[in-house]
This record gives structure tokens, C-alpha cells and sequence, in this order.
């Protein structure tokens, strides 16, 4: 287990120190007499001794830059002279002769700018009194078990004693009532970072769609994929990469990669590439060979469409409300066509009668965590887009089978798995690009991957022409 590569121009090293405080000072104000303790990412062990990769805590590295594992980070508010406090574990030999160089509590502070550092092992000592000051605590209950007893303990201890000294802590409040509000908006250089992963994403994704082919591995398009992301310099991929042929196209997080792919099939590929810790997120739904099927085309241009719709709806003031229904709107215009659905377009939307076929939202926040924060709506009301904001849109239809991955799925209820059109049964289709809010309107970060059927054949390695459309009736 190694950290990120730290190279100057690697799209990994942190942002400017500058960066990082402005962050800080502008959270500290919003403290208002509380304080926020983070704790860091552990190191994970997939069996006995041997260990995952490790990837820091999106929050901890969002204040402070720091992506060292096991690092808990406490920041007062802006009336407190120490406004960051780091407690890092001490340097150990040993354990850097198997896993690197880490940073000691000195070399942190002056690394991250903290105003104190101090050895991991004297935190549960120090931390009561750092916290005297404060009324409240951010810190996120259940996510952090080696903390959370410490921050009880802190709660107790203000109930029994402090009450005569009006002192210590009383509450505890979701830190994200300050950071996922702050982390919405993106910063210049985290577009710039954004912009970086999804160039990747994209590049990659043509080098792997031409891996695809009847008789060959999903696997090996997942490989080709990845192999693309690390050769242009990406720590990875985001999230695991999903390659879904045939029916497993249907499976929305299908992440086994596990069948081979076969003459008229579909492929689903959702993937995208970590630079820097921020996410690119894509999909495309190509031919395995030979082109699109009349059915698969017909279920291919409906999507490319809601996909078009949603695409020309993200601008400043709409709301993602607005992307969604803009989206489900081409969806079910089309599902009549298809002869899916019958019926008055609107009334079907608000019967949410696409539901067994387009399951999920058009869109999600992307940034640090590919499924990043942010509310979508805020008191009931659907978020308005601003400048700066980052999201997918990937509309999708997917008419399932009752088998996935060439097994019988005995165990699925009518109700959880509606019986699908016969032509269209086992099309999954979904289409998905990385989006900016921009003050005139949008970016799509991620155009230059085509989503017209005829280029998406030519990807493959084949040429669109008389016969790449299989006319087989449905």
C-alpha cells in the first residue's frame, strides 16, 4: 500500500496551501462557537494481513489536503487563536519499511499549515480540553468507531460537569450542514481537476470500446478501461467499472464483469477515471458487433433523445427537478412510440408509469466522491443550479429478463421484475455525461465521446453502413 503519487504535474498533488485555508477560514465562520472534528480514512484489510489501496477521506482532504491514512483533524471556530489541530500517527520504521514513508506530527503541520500537531496516541488525552470552548461538535455519528466514543464522552462529561461553568459541548451536528454546501459549488481548480478526469474518461473509453467483440470477456473491456486510466496518468478508476452485455446491462450496478459477450448483443460501460481524488463518470451503450438490432436501435434513439432533452435543460436557475423531468418526459414519449406504454404522455409522467423501466434519477453531484454531497432539494423545494456545480446526466431504459448473467433468477417477485415488451426484453440502455453549470449556461465535460448511434458502431472497429442495422423483426 503506497499514498497517491505526489509529482509535481501529476493531477494527484494537492491544490496550493492557499486553497486549503481560504477552505478553512470560510468553515470556521460558520462554526459559530462549535467545532469540527474529522477523522480520516483507515487503512481497509481485504484478508488477514494484506491490505486495499488506500483512498483518504474526501472531507479531511477537502480542509486540509491531507492524504495520509488514520489522521483525525479538529478545526475551531475563527474566535479560537488555534484554528487547525492535527493529530497524526507517529513515525514507525518498521511499518514504513513495508508501506512508505508517511508524514510525522511535525512534518503535518507544516505540510498542512496547522496551527498544532500532536502524536495520534495523545488524542483521547488532549481532546476533552480542545473542546471546552466549543458548545457544539460536528462530526458525523456512525462513520468513524475509533472516534466516537471520545466525542460521548465529551457530550457526558459537558452534562455532568460543565452545566455549573457553562462550558463544553452539547449537541452534535452533521458536519455536512456546512461542508456538502461548500463542496457543491466547485472551486476553479477543482474544475480544472473535474475537467482532467473526464478527458481521461473519455480517451480510455475509446481504447476500450474497441476491446469489445463476440466470444471475448466482459472483463477484458473492463481491463482495457482501467489500463487507459492508469496509462494517462489517473490513480484509477473512481468507482469499480461496470461492464454489463446482454441482459446484465439491465443491472444497474453490475460490477461482476464475469460473462462473455455474445453476437448481437448490447454493452453497457460505465466507468470513469480518479485524477486528484475528483471523479469522471460515463456510459455508453454500444453493439457488441454488427450494429444495433431494429429493437436495440428503436430503445437506443429514445434514450439519445431523453438524453438531448436533460442535456438542454442544466442552466443556471433550472432546477434538477427540472433536468429529471425533462429527461422522463423524452422517456415516456418514447415508450409510447415503442408501444410500451399507452396512454396521454403527462398523465403517465405523474403516474410515474416509466418507473419499471427508468428506475433511478437523470442526475447525481459529481466531484471528490463520484456520488458527491449535496442536497438535491432544499426545504421541499428541488435545488436550483448555480455556477459551478458539477452533475451526470444519464437517462436510461433497461426492460429486464428473468435472466441475468445466463442464471435463472428464481428469487425475483413479479413486482421487482416486470414482465418486459418480448422484443425489447434484455435491452439496457443508458447514456451518461459529466455536465458543468456555467454562468451562460452548461459544459459537457465529456462531448467529445459521441453518442450517435452510427459513431458509437464506428468505435467498435465497424463501419456503419447498408447492413450494419440488423433488420430483424421485433
Amino acid at each position: 500500500m503506497s499514498r497517491p503519487p505526489e509529482a509535481a504535474g501529476d493531477g494527484s498533488s494537492p491544490f496550493p496551501p492557499e486553497v486549503f485555508r481560504r477552505r478553512r477560514e470560510r468553515v470556521r465562520k460558520e462554526l459559530d462557537g462549535g467545532a469540527l472534528l474529522l477523522p480520516g480514512a483507515d487503512v481497509l484489510h481485504r484478508s488477514r494481513d494484506t491490505q486495499f489501496p488506500f483512498r483518504p477521506d474526501s472531507e479531511l482532504f477537502y480542509l486540509t489536503g491531507c492524504a495520509e491514512p488514520r489522521v483525525v483533524a479538529l478545526l475551531r471556530d475563527a474566535h479560537e487563536e488555534e484554528g487547525l489541530t492535527l493529530f497524526v500517527p507517529r513515525r514507525d520504521p518498521e511499518t514504513e519499511l513495508w508501506s512508505g514513508p508517511r508524514l510525522g506530527p511535525e512534518e503535518a503541520r507544516e505540510r498542512f499549515a496547522a496551527e498544532a500537531s500532536y502524536p495520534l496516541d495523545e488524542l483521547e488525552e488532549r481532546l476533552p480540553d480542545l473542546l471546552k470552548p466549543a458548545s457544539r461538535i460536528f462530526f458525523r455519528l456512525g462513520a468513524h468507531p475509533r472516534v466516537e466514543p471520545l466525542v460521548i464522552r465529551a457530550l457526558a462529561h459537558a452534562r455532568g460537569r460543565g452545566a455549573r461553568k457553562g462550558e463544553g459541548p452539547r449537541s452534535v451536528w452533521d458536519p455536512g450542514t456546512i461542508l456538502d454546501e461548500l463542496r457543491l459549488r466547485k472551486e476553479p481548480e477543482e474544475v480544472e481537476r473535474i475537467r482532467r478526469a473526464a478527458g481521461i474518461t473519455v480517451e480510455a473509453f475509446r481504447e476500450a470500446m474497441g476491446a469489445a467483440g463476440p466470444g471475448e470477456g466482459e472483463w477484458a473491456v473492463e481491463a482495457a478501461l482501467e489500463a487507459g486510466f492508469r496509462r494517462r496518468g489517473a490513480r484509477g478508476p473512481a468507482f469499480p467499472t461496470i461492464v454489463g452485455s446482454g441482459p446484465n446491462a439491465c443491472v444497474l450496478h453490475y460490477e461482476d464483469n464475469a460473462r462473455r459477450m455474445e453476437e448481437g448483443d448490447l454493452v453497457l460501460l460505465d466507468g470513469g477515471a480518479e485524477v486528484g481524488l475528483y471523479a469522471g463518470d460515463v456510459t455508453r451503450t454500444f453493439p457488441v458487433a454488427g450494429g444495433f438490432d431494429t429493437a436495440q436501435r428503436a430503445v437506443y434513439e429514445v434514450v439519445r433523445e431523453a438524453h438531448e432533452a436533460a442535456l438542454a435543460a442544466v442552466r443556471p436557475g433550472a432546477t434538477t427537478a427540472q433536468v429529471h423531468r425533462a429527461a422522463v418526459q423524452a422517456l415516456t414519449r418514447g415508450l409510447v412510440d415503442l408501444e410500451v406504454l399507452s396512454g396521454d404522455v403527462d398523465a403517465l409522467v405523474e403516474e410515474q408509469a416509466y418507473k419499471p423501466f427508468f428506475p433511478h434519477q437523470t442526475s447525481h453531484w459529481l466531484g471528490l466522491d463520484v456520488h458527491d454531497v449535496g442536497d438535491y432539494a432544499v426545504a421541499g423545494t428541488a435545488r436550483v443550479l448555480e455556477p459551478g456545480m458539477v452533475l451526470t446526466v444519464e437517462p436510461g431504459l433497461y426492460f429486464r429478463s428473468s435472466s441475468v448473467d445466463g442464471s435463472p433468477d428464481s428469487s425475483a417477485s413479479p413486482a421487482a421484475l416486470p414482465d418486459s415488451p418480448g422484443p425489447f426484453r434484455g435491452i439496457g440502455v443508458r447514456l451518461e455525461d459529466d455536465v458543468l453549470v456555467t454562468k451562460s449556461g452548461a459544459e459537457n465535460l465529456t462531448a467529445a465521446l459521441p453518442v450517435d448511434a452510427e459513431e458509437m458502431v464506428e468505435l467498435v472497429g465497424v463501419a456503419p453502413g447498408e447492413g450494419s442495422l440488423r433488420t430483424e423483426a421485433w
